[in-house]
Formats: C-alpha cells, sequence, structure tokens
C-alpha cells in the first residue's frame, strides 16, 4: 500500500511538472510582447527592450522555464505585470474566498445531493424518485451562469434575501455556493441512488433482512456503507474542482478568489498571475486525485488486497 502511495506521488509531480511544462510553453508561442501590451501602443521601443530583457523575457524558454520552477519551489511565482505585487501574495488572499465557497458549495451539494440520492434509491419509481431524479438533472444540465443569475434575481433582486454580489458579508457566499453547488449535487444524487439501488440487490442484505434487521438498519448499517465508496471519491474529486477556481460563479457575483483572478490576468495577458493561476488549479486537482485514490484504497479492503 505504501508503495502504490508513493508511485502514485511520483505520477503526480510528473503531471504537474508536465502541466506547468505545457503552460509555460504555450503561454510564450502566443504571438506579440506582453510588455508592450501592457504599456500600451505609444510606448518606446527601447523601454520595452529593457523592461522585457530586465524580465528575463529575452531568454531561451527552457532558461526561463527552470528559474520558474526553482522559484515556485520557493513559493516564489514572480511579480504581477499589471497589479505589481507577488504572484503569491495574491493568490493567497483569492484563495481565502475560494476556499470558503468551495466549503460552503460542498456542504450544500453533498447534504442535498446524498439525502436526495437515498430517498429516490428507497422510493424507487415513485413521484419523490422522479421529482428528485428531475432536479438533478436539471441541475447537471443548466449552466452555472444561468443558475447564478435567476438566483440573482429573484433572491437577491426581486426579494432582496441576500446581497447581489460582492464579499461584504457571510450571507453574500450563500447564493454563489448554491450556484456553484447544485451542479455537483445532482451528480452526487445520481451517483447515490445508481450505487445504492444495485447494493441493495446483493445477497448479503438479503440475508441481514433474514436474519431481522430492519429497514432502516438494512439500510444504513449495510447498503449506505459500501454505496457510499464511489460516493465519497467523487466528493473528493469535486471539492479539489471547486478549490481550482469557479470562474464563472465568482465573475458573476463579484468574489475576488482565484478563478477572478484568472480572468483579470487572462485580460491584462499577466503571464506570470496567469501561470500562478493555472499551475495552482491543476495542483489543487492532481492533490484532489490523489486524495481520491488513497481514501479509495483505504475505504476498500478488497482494493488493498488486491494491490
Amino acid at each position: 500500500m505504501v508503495r502504490n502511495a508513493l508511485q502514485r506521488l511520483a505520477q503526480s509531480v510528473l503531471v504537474l511538472l508536465g502541466c506547468a511544462l505545457l503552460i509555460f510553453v504555450m503561454l510564450r508561442i502566443i504571438p506579440g510582447n506582453p510588455i508592450a501590451v501592457l504599456m500600451g501602443e505609444h510606448a518606446d521601443n527601447t523601454v520595452i527592450e529593457r523592461m522585457t530583457a530586465e524580465l528575463g523575457l529575452d531568454q531561451p524558454v527552457l532558461v526561463q522555464f527552470f528559474r520558474y520552477i526553482g522559484g515556485a519551489l520557493r513559493g516564489d511565482f514572480g511579480t504581477s505585470y499589471s497589479l505589481g505585487k507577488p504572484v503569491s501574495s495574491l493568490m493567497a488572499s483569492a484563495f481565502v474566498h475560494t476556499l470558503i465557497l468551495a466549503l460552503l458549495a460542498a456542504v450544500f451539494a453533498w447534504l442535498i445531493g446524498i439525502t436526495s440520492g437515498i430517498i429516490a434509491a428507497v422510493k424507487k419509481n415513485s413521484i419523490l424518485d422522479h421529482l428528485f431524479m428531475g432536479a438533478s438533472l436539471l441541475g447537471v444540465s443548466m449552466p452555472v451562469f444561468m443558475t447564478a443569475m435567476l438566483l440573482q434575481y429573484f433572491f437577491a433582486y426581486r426579494l432582496k434575501l441576500f446581497p447581489i454580489a460582492g464579499m461584504d458579508s457571510f450571507a453574500a457566499y450563500i447564493l454563489p455556493a448554491i450556484a456553484l453547488g447544485w451542479n455537483s449535487a445532482g451528480s452526487v444524487a445520481r451517483l447515490v441512488r445508481s450505487t445504492l439501488l444495485e447494493t441493495l440487490e446483493e445477497n448479503y442484505i438479503d440475508t441481514a433482512r433474514a436474519k431481522g434487521r430492519g429497514q432502516v438498519g438494512v439500510l444504513v448499517v449495510h447498503a449506505l456503507r459500501n454505496a457510499m465508496l464511489p460516493v465519497i471519491t467523487m466528493m473528493a474529486i469535486q471539492f479539489s474542482g471547486l478549490l481550482s477556481g469557479a470562474v464563472i460563479t465568482e465573475t458573476v457575483f463579484s468574489i475576488n478568489g482565484i478563478g477572478r483572478l484568472a480572468v483579470q490576468a487572462i485580460a491584462g495577458r499577466d503571464i506570470p498571475l496567469l501561470q500562478g493561476t493555472v499551475l495552482f488549479s491543476a495542483a489543487v486537482v492532481v492533490i484532489g486525485n490523489f486524495i481520491a485514490d488513497s481514501l479509495y484504497r483505504v475505504l476498500d479492503p478488497r482494493i488493498r488486497r488486491e494491490a
């Protein structure tokens, strides 16, 4: 098990290095000089060339890459061209808002998704089953920006129950968390229902019922414990995706998180800031997958024995 964990860790490191190299090369093969874009069309060519040399952008790409990786390992992702601040400090302050949003969205998604999935499985082919599965399908199908704008219109603009945008209070995170979590809730609900229905047809469930175990006992003690294994894996991956930056949600609700920071970097062609945000997002996703894989091996003894 330890050997497998170390192999997965080594693979994760290689994936991150590959992502970093790909991001680095792609941002530098785009036509145009980012310094010229930053300084405007009337900038003097001599000044542009001097600034390009000072920032090391005239050096070979591989030299720039290894210098960047060396700095990144020390926590130095460079300085933002447009904001003039260290990228690491900008990401740290933005990550706080993204973390709050991701936690609230995950709690909403998991509570609603797991509860809906269990009820739909227990009440298979009933009105409740069709209602919950219809709502989950709507959550999976509807674009996040549409959900966000509908929530803004009804609950912020019309009913004035929540702030329409911003980060002034805890209440300002409620609507964006629901908008971000609804899609995940639908996925969780559908997976819980399908795995629970499959588990309830296993032979050991019939044995538990024959021994006099009640419906609630069979569901909680026997069925849910096994049905939740793939759900837990999915939840870990979902949370890493939420942490990597909800670009659309943060933009619609004016939340200064990692996603919105990436949008600002793209608009201003701020290479250090864009590199930092994209690499951070890739790292969160890779770590989330590593944790999900490790959790599955810990929770399922069969995988440990096979390994």
